[in-house]
């Protein structure tokens, strides 16, 4: 098991631990205070009675969404730490340091390679301080589910500058979806501290466990719709979005930070 693994899963367990409420609640102010949380769309801090209930708060205000069928949404509270053009194979995590799609997305998924080259990507850096849930992008048929077992570096600008293929290197989750025939993957990059995610919709799937083998996981007519809260970090991560080439056209939107609901795409 690498550091990273052991260190998240050491914090996972003082994060789930529910603590006398006059400590937790000592807890809860300070992490809410330190990163500077607003809560105003949620409970009050006090309410979540683990550290852990408090990173995966669900909203209590409902946000309004783009329900035109073609505009895409962010499906987290994130900063675009980098989108643009695949090139060929080729995206980038932080300006400067590339990696290979074809890696990121194994070779579970080859049949469709020729699909997204020269596609678009963007990626969704959420930090501690944001909501954790993620949502629907667009309305989407899942066809397929994968689980990439690695280490979990953080993901933060300081790590993107730093360690090469980090999104290959570290464990993920990986959507396979169709929108009217088109092909796009979300992916969903573990991160260091907790280091879990969970799917609502498969509760097959375990991270940040001493898990070594890929484990896929396959579905049938499985209809997503525009908004749905699909499950949620155990702390703050990335999401990965490549859609097929010419499929869309993504807003400018590089280091700038999105809410969920917020149009970050036009489907053609």
């Amino acid at each position: 098991m690498h550091i990273t693994n052991l260190i998240s899963q050491y914090f996972g367990k003082f994060a789930k631990t529910q603590f006398p409420s006059f400590i937790q609640t000592i807890i809860n102010n300070g992490y809410v205070k330190f990163l500077g949380l607003n809560m105003s769309e949620f409970k009050n801090p006090k309410h979540y009675k683990s550290l852990n209930l408090l990173f995966t708060r669900e909203l209590e205000i409902a946000r309004e969404i783009n329900t035109d069928e073609n505009v895409v949404i962010s499906p987290t509270d994130s900063l675009i730490t980098e989108c643009g053009a695949v090139k060929d194979d080729t995206a980038l995590q932080i300006k400067g340091m590339e990696y290979s799609v074809e890696e990121l997305l194994t070779y579970d998924c080859s049949s469709n390679f020729d699909k997204v080259k020269n596609g678009s990507f963007m990626n969704f850096y959420l930090s501690p301080k944001d909501y954790h849930r993620y949502h629907a992008a667009s309305d989407f048929t899942l066809k397929k589910l994968i689980h990439v077992p690695g280490k979990l570096y953080p993901v933060n600008l300081k790590y993107l500058n730093k360690e090469l293929d980090l999104f290959v290197q570290n464990e993920r989750v990986i959507l396979e979806c169709e929108n009217n025939g088109k092909l796009f993957y979300m992916v969903f990059v573990g991160a260091l501290n907790v280091g879990q995610m969970v799917f609502d919709f498969e509760p097959r799937v375990e991270t940040n466990t001493n898990a070594q083998e890929l484990k896929v996981y396959e579905y049938e007519n499985l209809e997503i719709s525009k908004g749905d809260c699909l499950g949620y970090f155990k702390m703050g991560s990335t999401v990965v979005m490549i859609w097929e080439n010419d499929s869309v056209q993504i807003e400018e939107l590089l280091n700038q930070n999105v809410k969920f609901g917020q149009k970050v795409a036009t489907i053609n």
